[in-house]
């Protein structure tokens, strides 16, 4: 949901890298009205509109500034500030991203490759500069936290929409903006083990098809994640997420949040595509 703001942060299924962010007093009483042990069979209508989600204008390459404050059930709080770029290759796409502080992370860098092919794994890599090794993420650690925030792995990349069934629950608004309210359940075991989340309910804004809030249902602890988008801007024509939201509940308790913000947001850098490599990676940016 986030590495790749491209289309992470606004997932076909459930949030990203993009995605892919808190509770408020209106999407509490919307939220209850889906069932997240009762499953909806795949409505036509729901398919389309996030179709257009998936599809929206988005640009061919991107590079951007990003913070993420990091806070835990305290209220203490972790900055770190990151470069992020990517590019599409085709229909897949191809990002990198590179903590530049504190030291503790700096020069730790992240990439992915998400391919457009819904049967292909997307293919992601974490640079430990500490131990000067790149590890390769498996399947089954994408739904594990990246970076030790309230992100997965799984949240880096856009989800395919042929694995899931989508069902329009409803009609709404938010912040004044007329939304649909839809339903994601995946439809398969190997998609939920992947992200480690069992559902998802999403708000998309009806005039510019982007994802501003949403509820997931995580597979284990008992715990759901709360995604909002608190500044959405247009750049160069592009709806762009530049600050959002994910936080971790237990019930009514807060587990821990993570606010993403977005700055020097520039489109068509012409960057190269050697870059997104293993070695451009270990090189840094």
């Amino acid at each position: 949901m986030f590495g790749r703001f491209r289309k992470a942060t606004i997932h076909a299924g459930p949030p990203s890298p993009v995605a892919t962010a808190m509770l408020f007093a209106l999407s509490i009483t919307i939220y209850t009205l889906a069932d997240p042990d009762v499953g909806l069979a795949d409505d036509p209508k729901a398919r389309t509109i996030m179709v257009r989600v998936d599809e929206r204008d988005d640009g061919d390459d991107q590079t951007s500034n990003l913070q993420m404050v990091l806070i835990d059930k305290r209220g203490k709080q972790r900055v770190r500030e990151l470069r992020s770029f990517s590019k599409d290759k085709g229909e897949d796409t191809n990002s990198m991203m590179f903590f530049l502080s504190p030291a503790d992370v700096q020069d730790t860098g992240f990439l992915t490759y998400d391919y457009d092919d819904p049967d292909r794994d997307d293919d992601q890599w974490l640079y430990l500069p500490a131990l000067k090794k790149t590890k390769r993420i498996a399947s089954s650690d994408k739904s594990g936290s990246f970076m030790g925030s309230d992100f997965s792995y799984a949240d880096m990349t856009d989800r395919p929409l042929e694995k899931y069934d989508y069902q329009l629950l409803q009609e709404s608004e938010v912040g004044g903006h007329p939304v649909w309210v839809i339903q994601a359940t995946p439809i398969d075991e190997d998609e939920i083990d992947e992200t480690g989340y069992t559902k998802s309910i999403q708000f998309i804004r009806k005039d510019i098809d982007v994802a501003i809030r949403t509820k997931i249902w995580v597979k284990k602890g008992k715990r759901n994640k709360y995604m909002e988008v608190q500044e959405i801007e247009q750049i160069d024509g592009i709806w762009v997420p530049t600050v959002m939201t994910m936080t971790t509940k237990k019930g009514k308790q807060t587990l821990h949040k993570t606010i993403l913000r977005m700055s020097d947001v520039k489109f068509d850098q012409a960057l190269d595509y050697d870059s997104f490599t293993v070695r451009g990676l270990e090189t840094g940016p």
